[in-house]
């Protein structure tokens, strides 16, 4: 398949199945609400933000494990490939128990009402305790959505993800069904994530067979089957995902304590719309991971640049479509309650520019010298993201935080990027040329 037609596929997807996702959402929303109350609506939306608290569980080796794939010449028989998903599900299995077993830990403990505040119902802490027992046990079952975005069938990928809402929204129909109480709304989402995991890696397993089943099969033999090493990719890999997401995501912490509830309201409106246009950028680039990846296994030299002015140009457009529809939104959605000033509309078109400018040319970084390069910029980036934010909300409000991200990615991400890139795409074009001309 084609880098555009990667790309284009997975945009596609990704857009389609927000649609549907939003439609199913909202009828969700209103049979949680009206069935069992805004308490229970309200932790539910708690419970189902840990997650998000998680991004590191897996530990970086995703990379490791999409790398390997996509730089098989036949992944199907490649004893690296085999050997690479063994250890990884070792990996993420270790894992995956550690976070189980400190929930329990932490409900044993009686803590889950001092670490989430009032938002609990009475009960809400088995609750608690009970959804990172599942997303803890299923770790594992994350290894499918790698092996498709490595075998370069991230379009594929994003509709079995897709499968989230409606799996959710059966289950609170079952809920309602059965006259159950609204504390195990929160639990019915994390059993859908994994139904829907499960559903995935089944289906990757078919189109990587018979490595998936040989992998889970070598998983306890830790003395008759060795692993690889995985530090080297998946180490630098685990600093991006603890340091981008405490960037991104304490902006709301942040305007909690700095500013009005007003413009804590109008910049998570803001977040949710131009969030749309923000998933399908990294959806989109994402696709982009495994051609680089099979380029550098096959010494092909391929720039990012016209992808990334590409990504580049879509987002303008997008994000363009969306400030025209914007008091339209605010009217039907909002009720004409929050009106999102021009500051931050303006502040989260350029996020998403820069955003989309960098997203692929960090695909192309995702070897273990391009990933080691990103370790001091995106932790450079993180502290300068939250002091500007820190600094900007006063004069700014909502806008502050998103005009700090874009100020810091810029700086600490997109240009030093971009430099490596040029200096790597020029040692390659050498290394090439002198192996041309060995031959």
């Amino acid at each position: 398949m084609g880098v555009a037609r990667s790309v284009t596929g997975t945009a596609g997807a990704k857009v389609l199945v927000m649609g549907i996702a939003g439609v199913l959402g909202i009828l969700s929303s209103r049979l949680i609400i009206g069935h069992f109350g805004v308490d229970a609506y309200a932790q539910y939306g708690l419970l189902n933000g840990l997650r998000n608290l998680l991004p590191f569980a897996d530990l970086g080796i995703g990379a490791v494990v999409i790398n390997a794939i996509a730089e098989a010449k036949d992944p199907r028989r490649s004893q690296q490939v085999l050997a690479t998903l063994t250890t990884a599900l070792r990996v993420l299995t270790v894992s995956g128990v550690v976070v189980a077993v400190a929930a329990v830990g932490i409900q044993l403990l009686g803590l889950w009402p001092t670490l989430l505040g009032d938002g609990l119902t009475a009960g809400g802490d088995v609750v608690a305790a009970s959804c990172l027992v599942v997303f803890g046990l299923s770790l594992p079952l994350g290894i499918g959505i790698r092996v498709l975005i490595g075998v370069r069938r991230t379009a594929l990928q994003t509709v079995l993800q897709g499968l989230v809402s409606p799996l959710f929204l059966l289950g609170v129909l079952g809920l309602v069904v059965l006259g159950a109480t609204g504390d195990a709304v929160a639990l019915v989402a994390y059993l859908a994530g994994s139904l829907a995991s499960l559903i995935t890696l089944v289906v990757a397993a078919r189109l990587l067979a018979p490595q998936v089943l040989r992998a889970i099969r070598d998983v306890p033999a830790v003395r008759r089957v060795p692993g690889v090493r995985v530090a080297h990719v998946a180490g630098p890999m685990l600093v991006q995902s603890i340091a981008t997401p405490i960037a991104l995501q304490s902006d709301r912490l942040l305007l909690s304590h700095l500013a009005s509830r007003d413009a804590l309201a109008q910049y998570s409106f803001a977040t949710q719309v131009f969030g749309l246009v923000m998933q399908t950028v990294i959806a989109a680039g994402v696709s982009l991971w495994p051609h680089f990846a099979a380029a550098r296994s096959s010494r092909t030299v391929i720039s990012p640049a016209r992808t990334a002015l590409a990504f580049l140009v879509g987002a303008l457009v997008l994000s363009g479509a969306l400030v025209l529809v914007l008091p339209a939104l605010e009217s039907f959605v909002a009720h004409g309650e929050i009106e999102v000033p021009a500051a931050l509309a303006l502040g989260y078109c350029a996020f998403v520019a820069v955003q989309a400018l960098n997203y692929p040319v960090g695909m192309y970084m995702t070897d273990e010298r391009g990933l080691k390069f990103q370790v001091v910029p995106v932790i450079l980036m993180t502290v300068s993201n939250v002091a500007l934010s820190w600094v900007l909300i006063a004069p700014f409000g909502a806008a502050g935080p998103v005009l700090g991200s874009v100020i810091a990615i810029v700086v600490f991400q997109v240009v030093p990027n971009s430099l490596w890139v040029r200096a790597d795409l020029r040692r390659r074009a050498r290394d090439a040329d002198g192996t041309s001309a060995s031959a």
